[in-house]
């Protein structure tokens, strides 16, 4: 958990700590270690690890067999942006599979420099120093497609019929967070999560009511909100007795679902008398999202 706490922090393309390369150096290795217990215990609150490298594996095999199917000749392989497999161990693998060109497809349906372009620039650092020739094609965001929007609103459908029926449950719309100076530079992440959810509330009853929040705020440094914490306390403290949260910018089941949304959230909700607090389910191998992911990188096999 350490070295992955580090490698998270030491990245300036995702969090700007103060003092420059040689401040981040010194207080990201500070944050890695201080935090590496609070994480540990909280992976183990979810089973001692994290799905998310086999949910992205189901995906890629999903893509691939959709697109298979339709007469193209496709291989994939995963990279992890701070952990394993790297970008070079995915590399290597398609290297060793003879693949005549690239389509990098990231699974953030939202750009933003952060997440998308910290993981663009490290793959070209990679291909750069391994002297990779092989033509790019890059499918960056995807956060307005409609076979996601459409997968999304029929997740949300499908919680939504749980409630008890006297409810009109509140739905919480929550994006993992960013911090503040990536807006302020012009990143269009919150504009992605504003349009991604303004899709997903058009397949839902419109007499809902709905907010956007934001979750993981991590580091000393200014993130947007409002929190989803801030959020929950909000609404209890308005007698809204039924919530039903559904996570944008996660395309799988990992620690920011399972664990702060269920577990941390869950408690929040329960202490302050909240009814019912509910998520919908992640996408995850959702046949309906493979589809509209084998939809999104097939142009890119094309052009």
């Amino acid at each position: 958990m350490r070295p992955f706490l580090t490698r998270l922090f030491s990245d300036r393309e995702i969090i700007r700590l103060p003092g420059g390369p040689i401040g981040q150096f010194f207080i990201g290795r500070m944050i890695a270690m201080s935090r590496t217990r609070e994480v540990q215990e909280n992976y183990e609150k979810i089973g001692g690890g994290s799905p998310i490298v086999r949910w992205s594996t189901l995906q890629g095999r999903g893509i691939c067999e959709r697109l298979r199917r339709r007469g193209h000749d496709v291989e994939f392989a995963l990279a992890m942006r701070y952990w394993n497999p790297t970008t070079d161990d995915a590399l290597d693998e398609l290297e060793s599979k003879k693949v005549d060109r690239l389509v990098a497809l990231t699974l953030y349906p939202h750009y933003s420099m952060a997440t998308t372009g910290s993981s663009l620039a490290e793959l070209r650092r990679v291909m750069k120093r391994r002297r990779t020739r092989l033509p790019l094609a890059v499918v960056d965001r995807w956060y307005d497609h409609p076979g996601y929007i459409a997968a999304m609103g029929a997740l949300a459908k499908k919680a939504l019929a749980t409630f008890p029926a006297d409810a009109k449950p509140t739905i919480l719309v929550s994006a993992h967070g960013l911090p503040q100076h990536f807006i302020d530079a012009g990143d269009p992440y919150c504009q992605h999560i504003v349009a991604t959810m303004c899709g997903i509330l058009g397949h839902l009853p419109p007499e809902l009511p709905h907010v956007l929040a934001y979750q993981s705020r991590v580091g000393p440094v200014p993130w947007i909100g409002p929190s989803t914490e801030a959020v929950i306390d909000r609404l209890a403290g308005e007698g809204v007795r039924d919530v039903l949260v559904v996570p944008i910018s996660f395309v799988s089941d990992h620690v920011e679902t399972l664990y702060e949304v269920d577990l941390l959230y869950g408690e929040q909700a329960k202490k302050r008398g909240i009814r019912t607090f509910r998520r919908a389910e992640s996408l995850n191998d959702y046949p309906p999202f493979l589809d509209s992911l084998a939809d999104i990188v097939e142009p890119a096999l094309r052009g």
